[in-house]
C-alpha cells in the first residue's frame, strides 16, 4: 500500500476515537481494514462501530468501553 493510504487510514482511525496507545500497537494493514469497514458505517455511528471493532479483535476492555458509553450518555442529559 501506498503511504498516503495508511496515513490517511491512521487520520480515520485517530478521528473515530482510537486512542494513541492502541494505535501504536495495530499494524498498517489492519489499520486500513479497520478505516474501510469505519467509512462504510454512517457517520453518527463511526465512533461506536470502530471501538466495536476494537473489542472484537481484543484491542480494547468491553468493559471499559461500556462505562465510557454510559459516562457520555449522562453528560448529554445534563445540557
Amino acid at each position: 500500500m501506498s503511504d498516503s493510504v495508511t496515513v490517511d487510514a491512521k487520520r480515520i482511525l485517530l478521528r473515530y476515537g482510537v486512542p494513541i496507545a492502541v494505535l501504536d500497537g495495530i499494524g498498517d494493514d489492519e489499520r486500513i481494514e479497520l478505516a474501510r469497514l469505519v467509512s462504510r458505517t454512517d457517520v453518527p455511528e463511526r465512533g461506536n462501530r470502530l471501538q466495536d471493532l476494537l473489542v472484537e479483535r481484543g484491542y480494547l476492555d468491553a468493559e471499559a468501553v461500556a462505562a465510557a458509553r454510559k459516562g457520555r450518555r449522562k453528560r448529554r442529559k445534563r445540557r
